[in-house]
């Protein structure tokens, strides 16, 4: 009487090898119908990486440099401000001539004392330098701390800081002259120009 082929070690070593791929491809397409959602999900899920903290980390300059690009205006536009108040505080003290403080000014001693002291180191001394060192601008575009220089037929003889209007008028922080002391007034001539700082 003759074996059934099953009967076989061969045969049998085939079967089972058999049955052993078919459960390995039941599990893999099992796990590939699992996984394969997730994974296009993944694929088309919008990507920011600006407002991922790695991105921010990683990626410092990127995310910095526009930023440090937009702060520039603003922090000069801020130490023209502490510049005025440095200015402010001084009225009062008198008028010397070639004096640039703290205890007593001329009028470019004053505006050179307040800007260095806010940190406009490289400002000139002289009124006339400072109008050549200032970016001149429109009277309608001025703002408090900018520089008005006074012209004559000398060229510049007087600069002060701009304070603002009072009264309908622009307002002049300066030390005027001798036997006067630092003080704000009115302007008193139409001979003048505006210079300012925050573009430095």
């Amino acid at each position: 009487m003759s074996r059934t082929p099953t009967h076989h070690p061969v045969l049998r070593a085939n079967a089972a090898t058999a049955r052993l791929l078919v459960v390995v491809g039941l599990v893999t397409g099992l796990l590939a119908a699992v996984l394969a959602p997730s994974y296009a999900a993944t694929r088309h899920r919008p990507h920011h990486p600006r407002h991922h903290p790695a991105f921010r980390h990683h990626h410092p300059v990127r995310h910095h440099h526009p930023v440090r690009h937009h702060q520039s205006p603003g922090h000069a536009d801020g130490r023209v401000a502490h510049a005025m108040s440095i200015a402010v505080a001084q009225r009062g003290k008198p008028y010397v001539y070639g004096a640039s403080g703290p205890g007593a000014f001329d009028c470019s001693g004053l505006t050179s004392f307040a800007f260095h002291r806010a940190g406009f180191g490289a400002l000139p001394r002289t009124s006339a330098a400072q109008a050549h060192f200032a970016r001149h601008i429109p009277r309608p575009r001025m703002q408090r701390g900018d520089l008005i220089f006074f012209t004559g037929g000398g060229g510049v003889y007087h600069v002060g800081l701009y304070a603002g209007f009072s009264q309908g008028r622009r307002m002049v922080l300066h030390a005027p002259y001798p036997g006067r002391r630092v003080t704000t007034q009115p302007l008193w001539t139409n001979s003048w120009f505006a210079g300012t700082l925050r573009s430095r």
